[in-house]
């Protein structure tokens, strides 16, 4: 198969598992499960990006994406808000930093995908600080 097929057949395909991930992330579910979610889809993102041909931006997608999982991850540990407000809003730039990138050096299904990633952050991360308002009252 010619590069040129596999690349499109490999971004239609990614496309549509986004795609199907993504309408599982949509339905209504309680604030653990849908970041737990939003970690396996961000793997499956990881997943995709190794297919690129090109190194280089292969090596700053994985960067970016360990970034939002590491600041995920401290988000869904936190228990004072001031940290998890902080933490919401290191997240949202880091998510905002793959946005720009995909943008960049993307083809449109990876900057789809990187949307889609950043639009599910911002969910999780008001769903987390919600609670944790409503906890302190």
């Amino acid at each position: 198969m010619s590069k040129g097929k596999k690349s499109g057949l490999g971004k239609f395909v990614a496309g549509a598992a986004i795609g199907a991930g993504l309408g599982i992330l949509f339905a209504p579910k309680k604030g653990s499960e849908t970041r737990a979610e939003l970690k396996a889809k961000i793997d499956e993102l990881i997943r995709q990006i190794k297919n690129i041909d090109v190194d280089e931006v292969k090596e700053e997608f994985d960067r970016k994406i360990q970034e939002i999982k590491a600041e995920l991850a401290d988000l869904d540990k936190e228990k004072v808000l001031e940290i998890a407000k902080e933490k919401a809003a290191a997240l949202k730039d880091k998510v905002q930093e793959l946005v720009d990138l995909a943008i960049d050096k993307g083809t449109p299904v990876l900057r789809d995908a990187a949307e889609e990633v950043r639009l599910k952050a911002i969910d999780v991360t008001k769903d987390v600080l919600k609670k944790l308002e409503n906890s302190e009252k």
